[in-house]
C-alpha cells in the first residue's frame, strides 16, 4: 500500500479525521462532535487520539507523511496560530499547530478550510487535472481560495481569496467586517434568511411565513419552494444568482482563470440560482463573454444536499470525479482547442477539506 496522510476538517460542531493515501483512496473517516468537548484542549486532544490511531492502524503498510487541518478562520500561516474564526470562539492567537505537533510528533499543517477544500477539489474533484482555478464556498458566509500551477495562492500574507469581501453595494447592508455590502451578504446562506425574511415582512410572501411559523425556516426549505414555483422563494434566488454572478463577473475578469468552482452548502440550489448567476456574468464580464462554453449550464442537475462524494473504490480510478467539458468546448474552424472558463459545482461535497488537507500535509512532507 502507498503512503498515506491524516487530513482533519475542524468544523464548529463537527471535527472529521481521514486516513487518505497518496493515491487518494479514504482509507478510513471518523467524525466526532467537537461540542461535546467544551475546551479548546479537549478539542486537540480527541483530534490527537484519534490521528494517532489511524496512524497506528495503516502504518504498518505504508509511511505516515503528515497531518493536515483545515479551520474555518484566518490563518497566521508563519506560526500556525488562528487569528480570527468566528466559528472556534476562544482559539485566538493560540499556538494550534505547535500544541499538536508536540503531542504528535509529526509535521502538522494547518491552513484556512476553503483553501484545503480548493486543493482537494483541484487533486480529485471537479478541478482534477486543472492547473489555476479558484473556489468559492457557498455557506452561512463565503469563503476562497485561488490554486496557481497546482498550488494554493496566499498572497502577501495569507488572507489572498476573499471573495466574501469584495463589495457589490456601496451603502448595502452592514458586514460583520465593518464594510458595507459584501458579497456574503447578498450570496450566502445567511443572505437567502435575510431576503426571506424581509419578503415575509411584507406580508407578501404565505408560503415563506408558513415555512418560517411552522418549522425552522433555512436556506433548505427556501430551495424546495422555490423548486416547487413559489413566486417569492424563486425571486430570492434568482436575486441571489445575480449577485454572485456580479462577483464571479469580477473574478474572472480580474483572474481570468480556467475554472472556478462553486461549493459549500447553498451550491446544492445550483438549478435555482445558476441561470441568473450565467446571465449576469455574460452581461458584465468581458472576459467570460469572450470565452463562454457553448452551454454553461451543461446537463447537470441536481436536489439539495446530492453533492457526490466518491467512495474508496471510486479514488483508484485516474478519473474519479472528473467531469467530462468536452461538450463544452465551442467549436471553431481551426479545429485548435478553444480556451473556455469553466464555472461549474464542486464534485466530492463536504469531503473536499478533508482529501485537501491530506493533500497539504503530503504535499509538504
Amino acid at each position: 500500500m502507498p503512503d498515506f496522510s491524516i487530513g482533519v476538517d475542524l468544523g464548529g460542531t463537527n471535527l472529521r479525521i481521514a486516513a487518505v493515501s497518496t493515491q487518494g483512496e479514504l482509507l478510513e473517516k471518523v467524525t466526532l462532535g467537537s461540542k461535546a468537548a467544551p475546551t479548546r484542549d479537549q478539542v486537540i486532544g480527541q483530534m490527537c487520539d484519534a490521528i494517532q490511531h489511524l496512524s497506528a492502524k495503516y502504518r504498518a503498510a505504508g509511511n505516515l507523511l503528515g497531518a493536515g487541518i483545515g479551520v474555518p478562520g484566518i490563518i497566521d500561516m508563519a506560526t500556525g496560530t488562528i487569528r480570527k474564526s468566528v466559528n472556534l470562539p476562544g482559539w485566538e492567537d493560540y499556538p494550534v499547530r505547535a500544541e499538536i505537533e508536540r503531542r504528535l510528533h509529526a509535521r502538522v499543517v494547518l491552513d484556512n478550510d476553503a483553501r484545503v477544500a480548493a486543493l482537494g477539489e483541484q487533486w480529485l474533484g471537479a478541478g482534477r487535472g486543472v492547473s489555476n482555478m479558484a473556489m468559492i464556498t457557498l455557506g452561512t458566509g463565503i469563503g476562497g481560495a485561488i490554486v496557481l500551477g497546482g498550488k494554493l495562492f496566499y498572497g502577501m500574507n495569507g488572507m489572498a481569496g476573499e471573495f466574501g469581501h469584495v463589495t457589490l453595494e456601496p451603502e448595502g447592508v452592514p458586514c460583520g467586517c465593518g464594510n458595507r455590502g459584501c458579497a456574503e451578504r447578498y450570496a450566502s446562506a445567511s443572505a437567502i434568511l435575510r431576503m426571506a425574511r424581509e419578503a415575509i415582512a411584507t406580508g407578501e410572501a404565505p408560503s415563506l411565513a408558513a415555512a418560517s411559523s411552522d418549522a425552522q425556516l433555512g436556506a433548505q426549505s427556501i430551495y424546495n419552494l422555490a423548486m416547487q414555483g413559489d413566486e417569492p422563494a424563486r425571486r430570492i434566488f434568482q436575486t441571489f444568482g445575480r449577485y454572485l454572478g456580479i462577483m464571479l463577473a469580477g473574478a474572472v475578469n480580474v483572474l481570468n482563470l480556467d475554472m472556478f468552482v462553486i461549493g459549500g452548502g447553498v451550491a446544492s440550489a445550483w438549478d435555482a440560482f445558476a441561470p441568473k448567476m450565467f446571465e449576469e456574468l455574460r452581461t458584465r464580464s468581458v472576459v467570460y463573454a469572450a470565452t463562454t462554453p457553448a452551454d454553461p449550464l451543461g446537463s447537470e442537475k441536481v436536489t439539495w444536499g446530492r453533492a457526490h462524494s466518491p467512495a474508496p473504490a471510486e479514488q483508484s480510478s485516474a478519473a474519479a470525479g472528473a467531469r467530462d467539458v468536452s461538450s463544452l468546448v465551442p467549436a471553431n474552424e481551426y479545429d485548435a482547442p478553444a480556451r473556455i472558463t469553466i464555472i461549474t459545482r464542486a464534485l466530492l461535497g463536504g469531503d473536499a477539506g478533508l482529501y485537501g488537507a491530506a493533500r497539504s500535509a503530503a504535499l509538504a512532507g
